[in-house]
């Protein structure tokens, strides 16, 4: 009405009946609360408010278009952000691959890193501090998780660590009860607890001089001959070890390794695209 100046020529750009545009302006008069048109004759004018609404108007659709068009890429992942947390094994193996493989097929993409231990790390997904958080779990842990969307991506074998001039560093498999005596050096608070409980049921409790969350620390220690030590498969895979033997242990210690998202988040393009190369990332 603002350009045509009737109801007829509105109705005609709009490819619709002149009662019906007439009766979408008194309910927007409606809602207004006032006149937005003045009647002259067979013209019509805006109102001071009408002026207002129209001028407001303009932006409004404007802003409307915007929206629609990043929300397009975004679904199309043309655009959008992923915050990623791991753990330091996780991000020195799995993500790197992940990260490049996403990059390159959605460039639009953007992803951030930040690490964090679970269960710490499962908590800042919980509170809306990281879309996808990269954890693992041993055994006894299956139902800590059953609030989120759990994407499964391989089994991380624990392997022994043991200094060079060790009595067993020549063997390709040593029984954890052949450790019983030595001193032992522990990594995360729930790597830690998995140590204590396989020792215990194999009817020792270790003896644990040293404890880090930092892995080539833990090797470090052993390459110094200061205690021996079990380590993920993963953390040793991205550090060389130093003055120290790696060895198969028995009985096996594994842990899982998962991606997890909140249900609402696993349909986000950006999220389940990023989730996809993690799991393409751990099958090679």
């Amino acid at each position: 009405m603002s350009t045509t100046g009737s109801f007829s020529a509105a109705a005609r750009e709009l490819g619709c009946t002149q009662p019906a545009v007439s009766q979408q302006m008194k309910a927007l008069e409606a809602s207004a609360g006032t006149a937005l048109l003045i009647r002259t004759g067979r013209e019509m004018r805006l109102t001071q408010a009408g002026e207002a609404l129209v001028r407001h108007a303009s932006g409004i659709l404007a802003g409307l278009t915007a929206a629609e068009e990043e929300v397009a890429a975004i679904a199309g992942l043309r655009a959008g952000r992923v915050r990623l947390v791991s753990f330091p094994s996780g991000s020195s193996t799995l993500v790197p691959g992940a990260l490049a493989a996403l990059r390159a097929a959605h460039p639009g993409t953007r992803v951030s890193l930040v690490e964090a231990e679970p269960p710490h790390s499962v908590e800042m997904l919980r509170d809306g501090d990281c879309d996808i958080a990269l954890a693992f779990r041993y055994g006894t842990q299956g139902a800590e998780w059953d609030d989120l969307v759990v994407r499964p991506l391989l089994t991380d074998r624990l392997i022994g660590l043991l200094p060079d001039g060790h009595r067993l560093a020549g063997r390709p498999t040593v029984g954890i009860a052949e450790l019983a005596g030595e001193p032992w050096i522990a990594g995360c608070p729930r790597c830690r607890r998995q140590l204590v409980e396989v020792c215990e049921e194999s009817g020792f409790t270790p003896r644990i001089d040293f404890a880090t969350d930092d892995y080539p620390a833990v090797i470090g220690l052993v390459g110094a001959g200061l205690g021996v030590a079990v380590l993920p498969a993963l953390a040793i895979e991205s550090v060389r070890p130093r003055g120290a033997r790696t060895v198969a242990v028995e009985p096996a210690i594994e842990r899982e390794i998962v991606a997890l998202t909140l249900p609402d988040l696993a349909r986000v393009p950006a999220v389940a695209a990023t989730l996809d190369q993690l799991a393409l990332t751990a099958a090679r």
